[in-house]
């Protein structure tokens, strides 16, 4: 069974505990990390409780999903730890790496963006304008060198591209519906934090399980599973004019870059134009041809 579950259920999110002056390495239940991370399991649950017909389990699982929202402070637009009587970890630096006490290898930055099951309601807890203001800032904000933590590295600002737990954020951008933002920051990290040559690092950090180069082929491809329980795929611009796709079945996805620039403009299925930028799992076990058109940056 999970860790701390039975907190979870009963308070919505798992407590910090108080320390003293806490500092990297700080032992404690990652809390905040934890919560996220049930959340999203719970909505993969729902999904096949849904799937077997048991709508009880469902909607529970699916109430439960939003839990993120508990860790949630709307005042300063971070997860935070919180207490066990429920008020927030204070002090509180936002750039500082807890690494196993209110988060696991991460800061407050690098997982306020971490609900990749509803990330529209994620939009709506920061309001539009403030999220897209908290992700500029993101990728544009210097990390501080004195905050040194195991894995955390490779960093776009006080974005980590060398660890898995922000892995998502940089596609965030499509849900304010600026695909292009998402796409310049992808850009810029495939170019410039993966490497092939004698003399560079191959990856920006640890390739767990084989994460990290799995990241920069569906990248690189212009295809990503954002929310792994759901069964469709967010679509960016290939860093190939055409990709392909070859299925255990024998069936056979086509991509192709259309145009000269990296703005998304449209995409295109079988012909057809699409609502949204994602298309269903079910194309790559069918096959087909994916058209993404781009205009000038």
């Amino acid at each position: 069974t999970r860790p701390y579950i039975s907190e979870y259920i009963e308070k919505g999110y798992i407590a910090t505990p108080k320390i003293e002056n806490p500092h990297v390495e700080s032992k404690a239940k990652a809390g905040v990390s934890k919560t996220l991370e049930y959340a999203h399991d719970d909505y993969s649950l729902a999904l096949l409780a849904k799937a077997l017909g048991d709508s009880a389990h469902y909607e529970d699982l699916m109430k439960r999903s939003k839990n993120y929202r508990n860790v949630f402070d709307k005042n300063t637009h971070f997860m935070r730890g919180k207490l066990e009587d429920g008020t927030w970890v204070s002090p509180f630096d936002a750039e500082y790496p807890y690494y196993e006490y209110m988060y696991r290898e991460a800061n407050a930055w690098q997982l306020s963006f971490y609900v990749p099951h509803d990330m529209p309601g994620l939009v709506h807890l920061y309001g539009k304008e403030k999220f897209e203001e908290k992700l500029d800032s993101l990728f544009s904000t210097p990390w501080n060198p004195k905050h040194i933590a195991r894995n955390v590295s490779g960093f776009m600002g006080l974005y980590s591209q060398g660890n898995q737990p922000d892995h998502e954020t940089p596609f965030a951008y499509y849900f304010i519906d600026k695909p292009e933002k998402s796409q310049a920051v992808l850009d810029k990290l495939m170019q410039n934090y993966f490497g092939i040559e004698e003399s560079e690092n191959a990856l920006s950090g640890m390739d767990d399980a084989g994460e990290m180069s799995s990241w920069y082929v569906f990248a690189a491809s212009g295809v990503y599973p954002l929310s792994p329980a759901d069964a469709e795929f967010l679509v960016g611009v290939p860093v190939f004019d055409e990709v392909t796709w070859t299925m255990p079945n024998g069936s056979i996805l086509n991509f192709t870059h259309k145009g000269k620039g990296r703005k998304l403009e449209e995409i295109k299925v079988n012909s057809e134009s699409i609502e949204g930028y994602f298309i269903p799992f079910q194309l790559f076990k069918s096959g087909g041809k994916v058209i993404v058109e781009t205009g000038k940056d």
